[in-house]
């Protein structure tokens, strides 16, 4: 299956669920207590970020898609807390708080990136369901994909009224189901539990083929659009009525902490949707971005530009030829990645050991190096009849290939000030005796601050002589 990036930015999603605020304490541990056999934390740090049908809603919009949030908290200090970050975010949140009662906190003690105790405070919400229920249905109005976050915690009191108000508007209602009793998510176009869940509900399944057969009697005593099942480092399963089972393997190169994966499953799932993929491929989305959570401490979003650069990698398009639009893109996701942006220009007609050493040392000054090619008419235009020898396309692929050269793009014109001007490079690089003020393009690059470098060339390196000895001139 082809993986591509969805266009997040016409997907608006609503959240509904238990919200609740992760909590960490950071701090260093150098000696046990005096008072009991127990470390010693000195909080250096505290943190604060979104969980539950929080985190949710956060990941839809760090994916770029419009998230709206219902939910229940206390009126207290973590619900202003949590309010900020998500309105921060992008979110829109829109909580039923409740007096004398605490917002759901989920405190984790933290040393050297370990997590040494995690301290709980919630109680049972008193929910009125009646008024959660009229908020949402007023809400609905222009939604893609309504998402039902439910951790047992009280925010969710009935599901059917909530069901039943999206598909009446022809709304795909997404749930990550709790508990022991699947029912009350009858209708949904698709819940998510994981492994453990999914057994609660149906029995063990000593193989796969069983956990379809069971999935598959599942939905069709739920009236369920899908299933699918999580499974840890065994990937995920999607069931689908008439379809064959659809088996994706774990994409995660590191675990490093699996809190929050299930939110970012969800959430992919639902903006990928609510864009228009058809489910397969958001589900090998959601796939993608679980790999790269686990990879993360803690509760956290998955940006857009991780997302489209790991798409990229897994289409092995990181690298290599690319067009402007798409070179566009693959700069505005380096730069969300902090890293930096160097560019050159040549013609490239016979690539030699001179035009080697100077890629290599024009990649040396920063992370990634695009390199631009004069087309065809421009080498001719510039180096005269006969030339080029090779053509723009072979001239590109050649470069594409070599390990200094991040991306490769064609140009007409005789010089690259067009290109410089719409990329914006951190830094201009171009080889030989010229002094900086002589470098074309380099009063664009200046005036928006960025840096011109000239290299010099490896001597006895030229192509215009390869092409003269060649011809035994």
């Amino acid at each position: 299956m082809k993986l591509s990036m969805p266009q997040f930015d016409q997907a608006p999603v609503l959240v509904v669920g238990d919200v609740m605020l992760d909590r960490y304490w950071h701090g260093g541990t150098s000696r046990i207590s005096p008072e009991a056999p127990v470390p010693v934390v000195k909080v250096e740090q505290i943190e604060d970020r979104p969980g539950g049908a929080a985190n949710v809603a956060l990941n839809i919009a760090a994916l770029g898609a419009p998230a709206s949030l219902v939910g229940v908290t206390g009126d207290d200090e973590a619900a202003n807390s949590l309010a900020n970050s998500l309105e921060g975010a992008g979110v829109r949140a829109l909580f039923q708080r409740i007096a004398h009662q605490p917002t759901i906190v989920k405190l984790r003690v933290m040393s050297r990136h370990q997590q040494l105790l995690r301290i709980d405070f919630e109680e049972p919400f008193a929910t009125d369901a009646l008024a959660l229920g009229a908020e949402v249905d007023n809400l609905l109005e222009g939604i893609k994909v309504l998402v039902l976050s439910d951790y047992g915690k009280g925010a969710l009191k009935n599901h059917q009224v909530l069901i039943q108000a999206a598909r009446a508007r022809g709304i795909p209602v997404l749930a990550d189901p709790k508990g022991k009793d699947f029912s009350i998510y009858r209708g949904a176009s698709l819940i998510t539990p994981n492994l453990s869940e999914f057994e609660t509900i149906v029995g063990g399944c000593a193989d796969e083929a069983e956990l379809v057969a069971k999935g598959a009697k599942l939905m069709a005593d739920l009236d369920l659009g899908a299933l699918l099942v999580t499974r840890g480092e065994h990937g995920m399963t999607l069931l689908r009525p008439g379809f064959a089972a659809m088996h994706l393997p774990a994409r995660a190169r590191e675990v490093f902490d699996v809190t929050g994966a299930g939110d970012t499953v969800i959430s992919t799932l639902a903006a990928a949707i609510a864009a228009g993929e058809e489910l397969p491929h958001a589900v090998a989305l959601a796939n993608l971005a679980a790999g790269i959570v686990v990879g993360k401490l803690g509760t956290a979003a998955i940006s857009a530009p991780e997302l489209r650069r790991a798409i990229q990698r897994e289409e092995g398009s990181e690298r290599g030829v690319l067009s402007l639009d798409q070179l566009l893109l693959a700069i505005d996701d380096a730069r969300a990645h902090n890293e930096t942006i160097v560019f050159t220009n040549g013609c490239f007609d016979i690539l030699h050991a001179g035009h080697v050493t100077y890629l290599e040392q024009a990649r040396a000054q920063g992370d990634r190096l695009i390199v631009a090619v004069n087309d065809d008419a421009s080498v001719s235009r510039l180096k005269g009849p006969g030339r080029p020898i090779n053509s723009v396309d072979r001239r590109m692929a050649v470069l594409a290939g070599l390990g200094a050269v991040d991306w490769v793009i064609s140009f007409p014109e005789a010089t690259p000030e067009n290109l410089l001007t719409q990329l914006k490079p951190d830094v201009l690089v171009k080889g030989g005796d010229y002094g900086i003020d002589q470098v074309v393009g380099a009063d664009i690059v200046a005036a928006y601050g960025g840096t011109v470098k000239v290299l010099g060339l490896v001597e006895n390196s030229s192509t215009t002589a390869i092409v003269d000895k060649i011809r035994g001139q």
